[in-house]
């Protein structure tokens, strides 16, 4: 099931069908940036199998040129994504969709550090069992102390999160 009110933080465990509803919105979005170079990604927790996770599925978009995002977002927007703008983080485009909140689209050019990391980090997750179940165990824990406050919930992941990436890099 999918779906969570905005600013809330509850977690789900791990659902078989997140990958399929990744994969649905997936064919929806090249559908309406149909003839664009872009590249799509499944991200976040609901991208790695067994991981508990916001019932939220995070899609991430790789694009040429940040200034392409601003033509993407009409077309987004009429397939039922609201525009945030950058929200908080500069050279990013973000799109959520739902209500409750189902999906979040962010929109990145494809040569930034948030594509690459975003991705790095999820594939680390999925090769390395014992830091998937201390990032779960984190997750868990924020999730009770932060359920009101998704910021601070984010926030208190950054350090683990940033840990992993420096171990990933080092392997590359």
């Amino acid at each position: 099931m999918l779906g969570l009110e905005k600013g809330k933080v509850i977690l789900s465990e791990y659902d078989i069908n997140w990958p399929l509803e990744f994969e649905n919105e997936k064919k929806s979005i090249q559908n309406t940036l149909t003839e664009n170079e872009i590249r799509i990604e499944h991200i976040g927790s609901t991208s790695v199998e067994n991981l508990c996770a916001k019932p939220i599925i995070d899609i991430l978009i790789g694009i040429n040129h940040f200034d392409e995002g601003f033509k993407f977002a009409s077309l987004l927007e009429a397939a039922g994504y609201e525009y945030k703008g950058e929200n908080g983080i500069p050279g990013r485009h973000f799109f959520v969709k739902g209500n409750p909140r189902t999906h979040h689209l962010h929109m990145v050019e494809i040569n930034s550090f948030f594509f690459s990391d975003h991705l790095l980090f999820r594939d680390y997750l999925r090769e390395n069992p014992e830091e998937k179940n201390q990032y779960a165990e984190l997750k868990r824990s924020m999730a009770v102390k932060y359920v009101d406050d998704r910021e601070k919930y984010t926030d208190s992941k950054a350090e683990f999160i940033q840990n992993i990436l420096q171990k990933a890099k080092g392997m590359i």
